[in-house]
């Protein structure tokens, strides 16, 4: 029988559309539903009371609504914060998306390494967990940027910043004592891979980024290796909770990753 359940992705925006890309590339026939939490963007200056309320009973909601098969919680803000209580109240697979210090150390030759995310990812002690159990020998220095979530979501619309804005964020790492020392800086915002290109072109040095999209990717496609798939998955659905969120300038962006379809709740 033809098992025509999605694979859900949820983000606050349009970050996980960077761990949407490498998933799609390894499961060319299953169904995606994209899910934009436009009504409560952005989640990076929200309180960790707001995430952890907001999060477990919108992605409860989308569970009865879609019925997927797997959830993804393409976002490490909503991760790092929710992911317990998610998979507690879910009777299905939940994968989510945390900083990728563990493979930022192993590719540091300095041992000294960038974590750039959200305000509220920066902070939480899940990264301090991540740094003293991969990191341990390495000098991990902390950056959050609102500015970059909002300028990885103008570049998929088409609107380009200039690059002193990348390098006065990157400023924010490399002028901390010590940030001088850092060759490989953690993208831990699935909207900051999008924006990787530019990032680089910015930066004072050649620095290495890193994500952990190909590693959720390939975790996805593990913990769906015995599904079975429609023979024609269909256009990919994109929906958004905000009205306007689905504007003209973004659906060209939203094709390319293979969302056709849009729909607002």
């Amino acid at each position: 029988m033809m098992d025509t359940r999605p694979i859900l992705f949820f983000d606050s925006g349009v970050g996980g559309l960077s761990v949407l890309a490498p998933t799609r590339a390894l499961l060319r026939q299953a169904p995606f539903v994209y899910v934009a939490d436009s009504a409560g963007f952005p989640y990076g200056t929200k309180t960790e009371a707001e995430i952890a309320a907001r999060v477990p009973a919108l992605l409860g909601r989308l569970a009865e609504r879609y019925r997927p098969r797997l959830i993804v919680i393409a976002c490490n803000t909503a991760s790092t914060i929710a992911l317990g209580a998610v998979r507690s109240a879910l009777d299905l697979p939940v994968v989510g998306t945390v900083p990728a210090i563990k493979p930022a150390a192993e590719a540091s030759v300095t041992r000294a390494i960038g974590v750039l995310g959200t305000d509220a990812t920066v902070r939480q002690p899940y990264v301090d967990d991540l740094a003293a159990r991969f990191a341990g020998d390495c000098l991990v220095l902390r950056h959050g940027s609102a500015e970059l979530v909002a300028l990885a979501e103008d570049a998929l619309r088409g609107k380009a910043a200039p690059p002193e804005r990348y390098r006065a964020i990157l400023a924010g790492l490399l002028d901390q004592p010590g940030g001088d020392r850092i060759d490989t800086i953690v993208n831990a915002c699935t909207h900051f891979p999008l924006v990787a290109d530019q990032l680089a072109a910015a930066a004072p040095r050649p620095l290495t980024f890193v994500d952990g999209s190909a590693g959720i990717a390939r975790r996805i496609a593990y913990l769906t290796r015995d599904h079975v798939w429609p023979e024609q998955p269909g256009p990919g659905l994109a929906v958004f909770t905000g009205a306007g969120a689905a504007d003209a300038a973004l659906r060209p962006a939203l094709a390319r990753f293979g969302l056709a379809e849009t729909e607002t709740l």
